[in-house]
């Protein structure tokens, strides 16, 4: 596993939902905020997003968009001041009527695919949690080609309705999510986690933490595994991620066993053998720390053992 893919597994719940929707001349629908993430794809023609509290963003054909952290929002054929966007129609009531205007074929509608991924956030990465309130991947045939290519499948498997479509949809839903979380780092010019995944050193250090974090790490092995000193890492890590790669290791150890408390019905031994820990005692001792509750509490819901410290 890697970060980008841990951040996402450690969020997800259940299967993403989508609507595909045709609309023509003035339209105007609002989505409600969400627990989760919403997205839209343009497959034709255009429209405009209007966020709570942010500008107004144009889409075109080929267009991606994220909103990672559930924001509530307005789609429509253009602008819309406030007093229009409150009367805009729920996107629930709208869309559960089917497509708008399904007659509408002569080229100069707007064709959507419009859904949501549920996300539980007690659990969230900070790689997550730095997103921006609105993503945009305006469409570039030359730019993130897995990006694109996964739009274009997306187009042909709601065009075709083939058999098979009930496990390709979700599954090409959640690629999506990757390539557009993949996409943002890649392309972001600030921030702490793309500084830290587009550093080869953290970057290395990163992937050997994600993909075997029961193992006894060390700062000395771990710097060997990112291929410098020890000095080196422990600078250049904490420079980007803002803790030691030490802390960060117990702060991830911490929220996978989160997740397996409330998730599974695991032994705390269990637990603490699948996070690298040697003892129950020693597990419930760092997990206490961290989250300050005891697993146990945890485990039945204890609110203040609601998130970690990201």
């Amino acid at each position: 596993m890697d970060v980008v893919s841990d951040a996402i597994s450690a969020v997800r719940l259940g299967r993403p939902s989508s609507d595909r929707v045709r609309v023509a001349g003035s339209w105007c629908t609002r989505l409600a905020p969400y627990e989760g993430a919403g997205f839209h794809v343009v497959l034709a023609g255009r429209c405009w997003l209007l966020p709570d509290g942010g500008e107004p963003v144009a889409l075109g054909a080929g267009d991606a968009v994220l909103l990672p952290h559930g924001t509530g929002h307005v789609m429509a054929d253009a602008p819309r001041d406030a007093a229009q966007a409150r009367r805009a129609a729920p996107f629930e009531r709208w869309a559960g009527r089917g497509t708008p205007d399904p007659e509408n074929t002569d080229g100069t509608g707007t064709l959507m695919l419009c859904g949501k991924y549920r996300l539980d956030r007690t659990r969230a990465h900070p790689l997550l949690a730095e997103l921006p309130t609105v993503a945009h991947f305006p469409y570039d045939p030359e730019g993130h080609p897995e990006l694109r290519a996964a739009v274009d499948l997306l187009s042909g498997e709601l065009d075709a309705r083939r058999p098979g479509a009930g496990v390709a949809l979700p599954s090409l839903l959640d690629l999506l999510l990757v390539y557009m979380v993949r996409a943002w780092v890649a392309g972001a010019d600030a921030g702490t986690w793309p500084g830290a995944l587009n550093d080869p050193v953290t970057a290395a250090a990163l992937r050997a933490l994600h993909a075997d974090p029961a193992a006894a790490w060390s700062a000395d092995r771990l710097a060997a595994a990112a291929g410098v000193s020890r000095p080196t890492l422990t600078r250049r890590f904490g420079a980007r991620v803002g803790r030691s790669p030490m802390a960060y290791l117990t702060w991830w150890r911490m929220s996978l066993a989160a997740g397996r408390l409330r998730d599974t019905q695991d032994t705390l031994a269990t637990i603490a053998r699948h996070v690298g820990y040697g003892s129950p005692y020693a597990f419930s001792h760092a997990f206490t720390r961290e989250f300050g509750t005891t697993p146990g509490r945890y485990r039945a819901g204890d609110p203040r053992g609601a998130a970690g410290r990201a």
